[in-house]
Order: C-alpha cells, then structure tokens, then sequence
C-alpha cells in the first residue's frame, strides 16, 4: 500500500514510546479515516489515516512505537527512513509529531532528541497530564518549549481535549522548512569528530551517490549489532572497509573515555535532564497515587497472577463460548441462503458452485468474525485502560523460558479458541524475532475446530473407563490432545529463536501505562478495523481456495448410469412416500431416500478428484494406519479442518448432516464397522490416536496461513508453516500408531 505524493496533501508522521497514547491520538485525529496494511516488502505494519486542517487534506502516518530511533531492526529502520523521507512509497513528513508522556519526560525525551537531530519541523503532544498533577507534578511548558525549539501542545487525546490546538501547530510548522532552532548535538567533541571522518570515508566510498544523512552516520558509529552497516550502499563494495573505519572509531572514542555504545545513554539523558532543568517540579515525597495501590495488587506474584488467570478465563470462555450464537446464527443464515437458492435455480453445476463454492466460501470468511470481535473488543479494553502491559509483565517469567517476552502469552491463549484471532493479537509484540516466532507457533494450540475430531473419534474408540476409579479414560485422551500442541509450540518456539529468529532474549522493557478508563470510542473502532482488515485481506484467499476445493470434489461427475441408478432408486423410493402419506412407515421410507442420497453423494466424492487423490496418497499415509478413504478425508480437510466430520460421513456413505447427536451415533458405528480390503477392522485405538495427533499438529486452516500471509507481508512464512507443521504431525502421527500398535501385540 503505497501512498501517492499530492501536493495538496500535508504529511505527518507520529512517533512516540510504546504505551504514550499514540494510537489514541492517531485515532482521535483522523477518526474513522484510517487504512492498515504493511510497507512493501516488510512485515512492518503501515497505519494511516486521514484529517482535514483548516479546509487543506493531511495524510497521517503511525509509526511503530519505538523507544529509540537506532535502526536495530525492520521496524526502527522503517521508522527512520520515513521520517528522513528515504522510502519511495510514503511521501516525506512535513511535520513530525511526537507523543510524549507527561510522567516520563526523560525518558521520552531521549527519543525526542533524536528526533530532533533529524532536522524536521517537530511538534511535541504531551500526554497523561492529568495523571501528572495528580501526583503533584508540575510543568513550566513554556520554558521547555523554548529550550526545544519546537511547539508543546498538552492533549487529552481520549476525551479529545487539546486536538484543535494540535492541529493548528501542525498547521503552523508544516509550512516551516527547517526548525526554527536546531538543538545542539548531545555528543561530545571526540564523538562529532569521528563522525566527521567517517563522513569523509563515506563521500569516498559514495561518488555520485547523495550524502548520507549525519543521523544515519552517527548510528553506523553507535550500533554495534552492525544491523545499519549492511544496509549502505558503497559504490565500491568495500564493506570490510567501512567495518574496519568503524572499529577503529570506536576504538579512539574508548580510549577517549566515550565508549560506544554507552556513550549515546550518557549524552541524551544528560541533555534530558539539561532540557528538564528547573522545568519539572515533583513533591519531596512520591504521592501514592490510586493507580499505585492498584498495581501492588495487579503486578503482585500471587493476587496478580490469580486475577490474570481470572481474566484471561473470562476472555477465553467468551471468544470459545460466547461467540457460539453468533457464530451459528451466521451459519444458519448461510445455510438458509444455500436452501433458497436451491429452491429457485435447477440443479446443476452453476446451482452447485454457487451454494457449495459462492456461499459456503463466504460463509467459512465470515463465521470467525464473532471471534474476531469478541477477542478484540477485550484487548482494546484491556489495553486501553492500561491493564495489557501488566499481563505481559506478570507473563514473562514463563515465556522467557521459550526465548520469547509475556507479550506472547495473550497472542498463544487466544489461539486456543481460533489461531486467526490469536496471529492478528500478535501485533502487540514489538520485537520482530518474538513477534514471527509467536505467529509461527500460534496455530499449534489447539483452536475449537479440533474439537470435533477428538469428541468424533474419542467417543467412537476410547474406552469410557475410569482411571484410579474417578479420572476418566476419555478425559485424559482429550487434554492430552492439548498437551501435544502445547509442548510442540514450546519445542518449536525454542527451536526457532536458536536458529531463524535467533538472538538475545530482549530484556523486558516496559513503562507501565497510567490507569485511565477505556474510551468507548477507541476499542470499536480497534475492533471494527481488525474484523474489516480480515475480511479484506484473508477473505478473499479463503474464498478462492473455497471455489478451488469445490471444484475438486465436484468434477469428475459419475457416469450417467450410475446416477441414472441412483435417481431411479430415489423415485421409487419417493413414490412410496406419496403412497405412504403420513402412515408410519413413512419415516422409515424417507430414512431410506436419505441413505440413497448419501450413497450418491459419497460415490461422488469418492470419484471426484479429490477422492482419486486419496487413493493416490494411500501408500503414503499407510505407515500411519490410514486407507484411501482417511487420506482422502484429511486432504479435503486441509483448507478447514473442520470439515473432516462431514467429510468422514460422505465417505462412510452417512451423508454430511452428522452434527446432531443422532448423525454422530451414526458415523460412530460406521467408523468402527469399517474395514480394511482384508476384513481387518480399519479403525482401532491406535489409528484413531494417530488421526488424532495429525490433526492437532497439522496445518489444516487456509484461513490461518491467508492470515500469517497477510501479517507477515510473505508468503514464505505460510508456507514454511504448512511444511513444518504438516511434516511434524506426518511423523507425530506415524510414531503413535507404530508404537501403539507394537504395544497392543
């Protein structure tokens, strides 16, 4: 999503510490204006929004909160070269607007001052103000203004206090060129040398190339991590040369008492504490504020964990429960769609694609909204009064565990109602290694679709004994399906941050938010924008596969005289129905026609495509226990596993309809009946485990991978979740019937 240059249209950029309040002065300037993708060839995410100042057209860029601008990832590199107007689909800022909280001010103001250094017309939006004065804290804004250069608006974004004094400072410097008084550098004079020299090592390198901005070769200097080295152009290529010009700055900076990287700490918080000077005024005693006795409860190792678990129960049982109603009244309307078009178009392929491709295509998009909203809804609340950065901060301990921050425990727990609400919450991580690593883990734990699978099979094939006389054989079946994707996830979450995200374990940094009530506004409009952002992009991925899928189990169609057979079959069938009018033996006929359709439509299936496929594949899923007619079953079921049940039941010649308790009986007693060529039972414990486990490591959700796709910006990583994953449960699922059936004998 690029955005055209217009030369009517004023550009700001927003910028400001995580948990300051950006995204609610971003929502509260532009309102219900607002586009979300990812900038190309990133999985950086790409907000923007519109506004209109003083009759002019003003384009708004929120950019990923960041405590520094030291280009040590795709985020914070993003970030600077927007605002250095160095990326060619966002046109350059007029103004930057950074958001400051008013409790913090140093440690904002060490991302102020490298922002300063940028050279833009800035303006500063101070928030939390109010929480400021109640701790008794008071501001002289009009000495800091001064001091900075740049305007000072105090805002309230949520109760929308302030917002037309913004915009007119907006207005006012937009039309500035250059700040009116650039800010001295921070640094030493040793520093500013070698920044110089490698300046001029740099023009050397660079003929004919544009200079690179002073900021950029202070940070080739200041990180050492080398993320910014890879990203120069050289005309030469001398890489090893630019690193070794960089070494040995450094080296004369330590032997000039300013070691890289602590000398950046040491001169930006001291120009803070320069710039705060007789400008901020606390009580000698700290006030206890309320927000403070609510944290000794909510961050307590005991009470705070108890309450998070209560509250992550509560969102849990409403994403897995409450939205049940929602989610059936969406298919009941659906299915009432399919049945009047049935009525009203003769039956035929178009009749065909249109219920079973069309409207089963959408229908399977936007049945996961009540999911997606209700999980939304309380992370908007949860986040917007302040209470999200405390869960992740209580989560941490454990998840560091895995290599990744707390950050990643509500993403993982959301998931075990549907991995498609639980990939978009990752969004709250900023670390890109923990943030790829949870959306690549995420569709391990096992969501409701599974859950029909194992009550199917488990109900069919576990013994209903008791264990020690009260623990049931069941019971401990179905969480131990749980427990598989749970312990894969931390396996495979450890494995990923030691090779493809490997690094450090970000320490937690967090600056926990001030308690403020949820503005109504703010959490809809979250919630409405992730519920759009996944009907337009995942929608329509899910909705072309969909039709893809249709067409597989709908052609070949079956000679005309089997179906001739078939239709003969019914008419009789039907003709004594009308004979029997409302006798007894009426339902025992219609059953009969029933049973005959669904013979029908399982010679159909089996006959498609998709059931040759089965029969291809059979040697392949042999070493697992399965025949042709399981293959065929898990393949049908790869764009939704859900749809195995009623797969199983066209197979089994039960017919789709096996949702009732009378239709589960039913394909019950078909599973175990069923047999091999030889006569062999086809089901026994041991393959009824490896379907099992299949189906909880496997990644049969086309609505999960078009989601990684659309949060990763690539469609490598959906892919390289679909082998993973489908190659782990392949062997899972071998292991278990190979070693069960060893057991058994």
């Amino acid at each position: 999503m690029s955005i055209a240059a217009d030369p009517q249209t004023r550009t700001v950029a927003l910028i400001g510490n995580p948990n300051t309040g950006k995204s609610t002065v971003f929502g509260a300037l532009s309102g219900v204006q607002q586009r979300v993708g990812n900038y190309p060839g990133v999985t950086v995410e790409k907000k923007t929004g519109r506004m209109t100042v003083d009759g002019k057209r003003w384009t708004l860029i929120d950019l990923p909160g960041t405590y520094s601008l030291a280009p040590r990832s795709l985020d914070e590199m993003v970030a600077v070269d927007v605002m250095l107007g160095r990326r060619p689909d966002t046109p350059k800022p007029d103004v930057i607007l950074c958001i400051v909280d008013a409790n913090n001010l140093e440690r904002n103001l060490y991302l102020v001052s490298q922002v300063l250094e940028l050279g833009r017309p800035t303006v500063v939006a101070l928030t939390m103000t109010d929480l400021a004065e109640e701790r008794g804290t008071t501001l002289d804004l009009s000495k800091l203004r001064d001091r900075l250069g740049v305007p000072i608006v105090p805002i309230r974004a949520h109760k929308r206090i302030g917002l037309d004094a913004l915009k007119t400072a907006l207005a006012e410097t937009a039309t500035q060129e250059q700040p009116s008084s650039a800010p001295e550098s921070p640094f030493p004079e040793p520093f500013q040398a070698e920044v110089a020299r490698i300046e001029g090592w740099l023009a050397d390198a660079r003929p004919g190339l544009p200079p690179l901005p002073r900021y950029l070769v202070e940070r080739l200097l200041l990180d050492t991590n080398g993320y910014l080295e890879g990203h120069v152009a050289l005309k030469n290529g001398n890489v090893e040369g630019l690193h070794a010009e960089i070494l040995a700055s450094r080296q004369r900076l330590a032997e000039a008492g300013c070691p890289v990287p602590a000398v950046e700490a040491m001169a930006r918080y001291g120009w803070a504490a320069t710039m705060l000077d007789e400008v901020v005024t606390r009580p000698d005693e700290p006030r206890v504020t309320s927000g403070d006795r609510v944290d000794r409860v909510l961050t307590h190792r005991v009470w705070g964990t108890l309450i998070f678990v209560a509250v992550m129960a509560m969102i849990f049982q409403a994403v897995f429960t409450w939205a049940i109603p929602l989610m059936d009244l969406i298919d009941a309307g659906v299915g009432g769609l399919a049945t009047l078009v049935e009525g009203v178009m003769a039956e035929g392929a178009l009749r065909s694609l249109i219920i079973d491709g069309v409207i089963a295509g959408v229908g399977g998009v936007i049945v996961f909204l009540p999911q997606i909203f209700i999980l939304f809804f309380f992370l908007g609340i949860l986040e917007d009064c302040g209470y999200l950065a405390r869960a992740a901060y209580l989560m941490d301990r454990l998840m560091t565990r895995l290599g990744l921050s707390g950050k990643s425990f509500i993403p993982l727990l959301s998931s075990f109602a549907c991995a498609i609400p639980g990939v978009m919450a990752t969004r709250v991580i900023e670390d890109r290694r923990d943030r790829m690593t949870t959306i690549l883990v995420a569709p391990l734990m096992s969501c409701s679709a599974r859950l029909p699978v194992y009550t199917l099979l488990i109900a069919a094939f576990i013994p209903p004994v008791a264990l020690a006389g009260f623990v049931s054989l069941q019971a401990i079946t179905m969480v131990a399906m749980y427990a598989v994707g749970v312990i894969t996830a931390a396996g495979v979450a450890w494995a990923l941050k030691k090779t493809a995200f490997k690094g450090p374990t970000p320490p937690f940094v967090m600056e926990l938010p001030a308690y403020k009530w949820p503005s109504p506004r703010v959490v809809l409009h979250r919630m409405f924008e992730r519920g759009w952002s996944f009907i337009r992009r995942a929608g329509t991925i899910i909705f072309a596969v969909s039709i893809v899928m249709w067409a597989l189990l709908y052609f070949p169609r079956l000679p005309e005289s089997t179906e001739a057979a078939f239709t003969q079959q019914i008419a009789a069938l039907e003709a004594q129905r009308e004979a029997a009018a409302e006798t007894e033996a009426a339902e025992e006929i219609d059953a009969q026609i029933a049973a005959v359709e669904a013979r029908a439509d399982g010679e159909q299936k089996r006959s498609s495509l998709l059931g040759r496929a089965g029969r291809v594949i059979e040697p392949v899923v042999r070493p697992l226990g399965w025949d042709w007619r399981i293959g065929a079953a898990a393949i049908a079921s790869f764009p939704a596993r859900e749809v195995v049940v009623a797969t199983l039941g066209v197979i089994f010649d039960i017919g789709s309809d096996v949702e009732g308790e009378e239709g589960a009986s039913r394909l019950q007693v078909a599973l175990r009946e069923a047999e091999h060529r030889d006569g062999r039972p086809l089901f026994t414990i041991p393959v009824a485990l490896s379907v099992m486990v299949f189906f909880a490591l496997c990644a049969q959700c086309v609505s999960t991978l078009a989601v990684i796709r659309r949060e990763t910006n690539s469609w490598g990583w959906p892919l390289f979740c679909f082998a993973y994953m489908t190659i782990l449960a392949y062997i899972a699922a071998m292991l278990v019937y190979q070693v069960g059936t060893w057991i058994a004998a």
